[in-house]
């Protein structure tokens, strides 16, 4: 690997790049918070050879939305299901204009 791929990674949403007190400290919020969403299946960080976590920026997104949801008082397991629908129905969204977009392109045009 160069240092060119390296450089690369950084800008993957999934790469895995940043320590758990580094995200923590992004996040403003505590490492014990990650733990907790890690322990209720919200995000489940790579692990490094050493057995340190390491968290994407995709993670590290979907940590601040339930971090935000905690903030306003719901419960961390309840927070972390919050989330894990709201991803699930974007999902669906996505897959349902993509399935509208296909279908209209089949659908042969008449011209009179």
């Amino acid at each position: 690997m160069t240092a060119d791929d390296s450089f690369d990674r950084l800008d993957d949403d999934d790469y895995p790049a940043f320590t758990m007190g580094r995200a923590a400290d992004m996040l403003g919020t505590t490492q014990g918070f990650l733990r907790a969403i890690g322990e209720a299946r919200l995000i489940t960080p790579l692990r490094s050879e050493g057995g340190h976590r390491r968290y994407s920026r995709y993670q590290l997104r979907i940590a601040a939305r339930a971090r935000e949801l905690v903030d306003q008082g719901t419960a961390i397991e309840a927070a972390c299901r919050i989330v894990i629908l709201e991803d699930q129905l974007e999902e669906a969204k996505r897959l349902n204009a993509e399935y509208r977009r296909a279908a209209e392109s089949a659908t042969p045009t008449t011209t009179s």
